[in-house]
């Protein structure tokens, strides 16, 4: 796998590495091979964490799931608790009660306007607002903080006010207990409500003023947001029957480059006639593609820029007018460049808010039946469900069977991040064709091959380096081995030429 030696390079390749890709969450790396006129002839991004979710879930009794997986991410636990609970819900033929509806919806919308608000505001604003190619000492949150006080203090103050409703419906800000097979265990209180909706009005406010802000970049340099990163490519997403976007829940919906429905109406429950995994002997993550076009052609995107162009429409109206005049701006029948994921996620942002404000008015936040009882196996009964939820970063599958002891017997996972691995890939090559080529090697053309990968927002593993200060190494070497230059960044963010005289 990854941890191996390299493959022995092609005659007249060079290799250069990327490792680790910063401010993301997870530990992955970049690898190119250039010619030698430096045209990209292959552009790879390597996972090179192995997880194991998959086996060590196995064996373990159902109701201790929805807290386990949580542990694949600080960053998105919600998402995965959500998800294990409805796939649980499935497996042992429970419908959670209208309460218990109520508050998985408000606990994950919480979810994604936090999580969206942490990506914009400390892992991607600083190479849109200071530039890909800014001092790399200042290219971070702090540096936001400095040059953009009131960007940086509401994004702050965004996510507290999720990660708090994640508390009060969870249980905790990471990692909660709130959801379990059936519903959840626990209602709001009418002080705890009056508190939530106090705080509303303001960060309605902050929503729409980010969304002012991903305009006014759009607006300011179009070419690059049209063409960074940009590839025709299908999209799949969750809607429900009239074609509404639903992050909670809905039918799985996939849309072709040129508009076309390729799947629509399809029950989470039979995703796998319809997705399969292939595998590659230098990345830890799967890849994802629809069976119908094969491998070659197979594959798709999803997250916030999938779902604005699978859905018809947004079931909230400040962010559907946002959603409008964004694709209103779309050329070659969508929109494709991956710096538009920024745009798409903030419109998301203000919907979750939205979705939000209206959840605090639902009565049954306050009581009502909150969990159905747990029933009894039958000897020989296939106990299986699946479990499909809109994640921050995309579509979240997860599918469980049990056996008549109450154990996992099997599972499977698709996460979001392995869902978009062939469109990261594909972006990192567009993105080094355009910037690489003929090029001496720099901080800054590495980190435009960073940005093209944290467009995605992508969830590598539990990690999080939000002020993207890890080490780094890149090598630049001659097919015969010899070193060319190397460049090393420090824990600091300093950044030397270590090449050896």
């Amino acid at each position: 796998m990854t941890d191996a030696l390299p493959e022995p390079l092609p005659m007249g390749l060079r290799r250069v590495a990327i490792d680790p890709v910063s401010r993301v969450e997870g530990h992955g790396k970049v690898t190119l091979l250039l010619d030698d006129a430096n045209h990209v002839r292959q552009a790879r991004l390597h996972i090179v964490e192995f997880r194991g979710f998959e086996a060590f879930i196995v064996g373990r009794p159902y109701w201790e799931v929805p807290v386990m997986v949580q542990r694949l991410c600080g960053i998105c636990p919600v998402s995965h608790h959500l998800a294990a609970s409805k796939a649980l819900d499935v497996a042992l033929g429970l419908q959670a009660p209208p309460a218990a509806q109520a508050l998985r919806r408000l606990m994950h919308h919480a979810q994604i306007m936090q999580s969206h608000a942490l990506h914009f505001f400390h892992l991607s604003s600083p190479d849109l607002l200071l530039g890909f190619d800014s001092e790399v000492a200042r290219r971070n949150i702090v540096g936001i903080a400095q040059a953009h006080p009131d960007v940086a203090r509401q994004g702050v103050l965004l996510r507290a006010f999720g990660q708090e409703l994640i508390r009060l419906t969870s249980g905790k800000k990471v990692h909660g207990t709130g959801s379990i097979p059936g519903g959840v265990n626990r209602h709001l209180t009418v002080d705890e409500v009056a508190q939530a909706r106090a705080q509303v009005p303001q960060m309605l406010a902050w929503c729409e003023q980010a969304v002012d802000l991903a305009e006014q970049l759009w607006a300011a340099n179009r070419p690059l947001h049209e063409g960074f990163g940009a590839f025709r490519s299908s999209f799949m997403g969750l809607v429900t029957p009239d074609g509404t976007l639903d992050l909670y829940d809905g039918a799985l919906r996939v849309r072709s480059a040129d508009g076309a429905r390729l799947l629509d109406d399809v029950s989470v429950q039979h995703y796998l006639d319809h997705i399969e995994e292939a595998t590659e002997p230098w990345s830890y993550m799967k890849f994802p593609y629809l069976k119908a076009l094969g491998r070659a052609a197979g594959s798709y995107r999803v997250g916030p820029l999938a779902r604005l162009q699978v859905a018809e429409r947004l079931s909230t109206p400040r962010a559907e007018a946002r959603r409008q005049a964004f694709l209103a701006e779309a050329r070659d029948g969508g929109v494709f460049g991956s710096l538009a994921y920024h745009r798409a996620r903030l419109i998301e942002m203000l919907h979750a808010m939205e979705l939000i404000a209206d959840g605090l008015d639902d009565p049954a936040l306050l009581g009502g039946e909150l969990a159905q009882p747990m029933p009894r196996p039958r000897p020989g009964q296939r106990r299986e469900g699946v479990g499909v939820i809109e994640a921050p970063r995309g579509t979240l599958i997860h599918h469980y069977v049990l056996g008549d002891d109450d154990l996992v017997q099997w599972c499977n996972l698709i996460v979001s991040t392995t869902h978009n691995n062939a469109a990261m890939n594909e972006a990192i090559r567009q993105v080094a064709d355009q910037y690489f080529d003929g090029r001496a090697l720099s901080e800054g053309l590495l980190n435009h091959v960073e940005v093209a990968v944290r467009a995605y927002d992508p969830c590598l593993s539990c990690a999080t380096h939000a002020l993207g200060q890890m080490p780094l190494q890149l090598d630049l070497v001659d097919d015969d081995g010899a070193l060319r230059q190397r460049l090393v960044r420090d824990s600091d963010g300093h950044i030397t030429d270590a090449t050896p005289a």
